[in-house]
This record gives C-alpha cells, structure tokens and sequence, in this order.
C-alpha cells in the first residue's frame, strides 16, 4: 500500500500552488537547494499534523497560504466535520519577538482522514508521504486521544513514548518503494528520543504537565468498550485513539524524525463508563490545544 506516483502527483500540485502564492515558500525551498541544509536548520520546514479538535494552531502562522486537499489531485478529503481539510504553509513567529528575525517555515496537514471513514492505509498515509516529498524531515503528530491511565485528566497532554497498532493494517504492504525506506524499517524507537526531552524540557519551563505513555490505535468508529478498555491497559496502553500509528510507520519508513502529542479528551473508567459524545470530545480537545500550541510554538525553533 504505497503509492509514490499519487504521493508525487499530490506534491507536485502542491508545490505549484504554494509557489503561486505570494508567501515565502519560493525563497525557503531555493535557499535550501542553494545551501543544502540539514534537518536541524531552522530553514527546513517542520511538518504538523493537526487532529481533531487543533485545526486552529494553523490560524496562528504568519504568511498563511492554505490549499485545500480538494484541489490536491488524488488526495483525500476528510468526511468529519472538525478536520478542516487543507495544507496549510506559514511560519511561526520567532520566539525572540523581533520583526526582522523570520519564524520557522512549518508545513501543517490540517485535518486527517482515517481509516474508519472507508479509507486504505496508503490514503491515512498520504498527508505525511506528500509532506517528505516537500522536504519535511521533521514530523510532529498530535491528535485527540482517551485515556487509559486512571492517573491522566481530560484536559491534559500526552508525549507518546511509544504506541501499539491495533488497527489491523501497514501502510507498508506490498511493494515496497525503495526510494522511500527499506523493506522491513527498524520500530525499535518510534518516536525521537531528542524531540521527547526536547518537549518535557519546553513543557516545564512553560509550567506545563506533560504526561508520558504509550498510545493505541484501533480503527474505530465506535468507542471502546469497558472489556477493551480493560484489556488495552493491561497491554500496557495509556492513551486510545483513531489515528496516528499508521502514519507514524510511514514517517519512519521514509528517515523523518517524529514527535507524538496526544490531547486527552476524555477518559475512560471501566468501572464506571460514561459516554463520550463526539461534540464533547472535540470541545475539550480544543481547550487542551490551546496549552498543546503553547508547547509546539515555544518548541519550533529548536526542532
């Protein structure tokens, strides 16, 4: 289930209307084929997936240009209301708050789709693959999760420190694209070491309660039950969503560096189950993300 001719078709059209645009992407993507710079530059563009609930961390850019996936050919377009639906390019403004210091250039994948909605996992993985095609080596993934821990809060946020795929699919299957990866990639680390101190060590100064735990991704749409709640923490599992493992594993495929924020949107108890009405989860996942942009903009400059 990789799919570089669409991937590249997507990118292509992407770069077309980014460079159309009267923003800075023409002038970061030259420099960087002038100077060849690394992933710790602050020139190369950081790529940021927004889940549900956190499309409006992308209001927060300077030099917005957002393209709607609709206009992407062969891309696709979420069918749930709080994934907005669009690349969004821009910068965040620098941490130092001088006018003439640039921000760093992010490229964010406002909304998903996932594979509840009917979708494979080369569509779930296309965002992140159309994103290395654009240079991105650095990958931040948030999304909204419940929790499993009986110790974590709704409110609060998750650094995942690793995660279980309980979707019963790979972006991986079939042929494998050599110019992406190898065959059988390493997962023995997921997620960046660097980039989780990097987020306790940012959480901290800011006063913020960065939880720390494993993530686990089932395909959904219905919620867990109070059996599979149980057995999902005995696997070890501290956090539960609809997204994320799949396109974790095609980051990593592809050499990106990844970090993993989780919004706690509710949680659950298997002992006293409550439910958790979608319109509930999307409100406290937006009051979650208000201190998740907090943490990623103080973060940009040193990822």
């Amino acid at each position: 289930m990789q799919n570089p001719q669409e991937v590249q078709s997507a990118a292509a059209a992407l770069r077309k209307a980014l460079e159309a645009a009267p923003c800075s992407f023409s002038q970061v993507m030259g420099m960087r084929k002038i100077t060849g710079t690394t992933a710790e530059d602050n020139s190369v563009p950081v790529g940021l997936v927004l889940g549900t609930g956190l499309s409006g961390l992308a209001d927060r850019l300077a030099e917005r240009v957002a393209v709607p996936y609709a206009d992407l050919p062969g891309f696709p377009v979420s069918s749930v209301d709080s994934h907005v639906g669009a690349f969004v390019w821009g910068r965040f403004p620098s941490s130092c708050g001088e006018d003439d210091v640039p921000g760093r250039p992010v490229l964010i994948q406002q909304g998903r789709c996932h594979l509840y909605e009917g979708r494979s996992p080369a569509e779930v993985c296309m965002g992140v693959r159309v994103m290395a095609a654009m240079g991105v080596k650095t990958l931040v993934i948030t999304n909204a999760a419940g929790a499993l821990n009986p110790h974590f809060d709704a409110g609060s946020i998750m650094c995942m420190s690793d995660f279980i795929n309980h979707t019963g699919h790979s972006p991986l299957l079939g042929c494998n694209c050599e110019q992406w990866g190898p065959r059988f990639p390493d997962m023995s680390a997921p997620f960046d070491a660097d980039l989780r101190t990097l987020a306790m060590e940012t959480s901290a100064r800011l006063g913020l309660r960065l939880e720390r735990g494993v993530y686990i991704g089932v395909r959904g749409p219905e919620m867990e039950t109070p059996a599979e709640t149980r057995m999902y923490r005995q696997w070890g599992a501290d956090a539960v969503g609809m997204s994320t493992v799949l396109e974790v594993i095609a980051a990593r495929h592809l050499g990106m560096r990844v970090l993993g924020l989780s919004c706690i949107s509710n949680k659950n108890l298997p002992d006293c189950m409550t439910p958790a009405p979608l319109e509930e989860i999307i409100l406290v996942a937006a009051q979650a993300g208000k201190n998740l942009g907090r943490l990623i903009r103080a973060m940009m400059t040193k990822l």
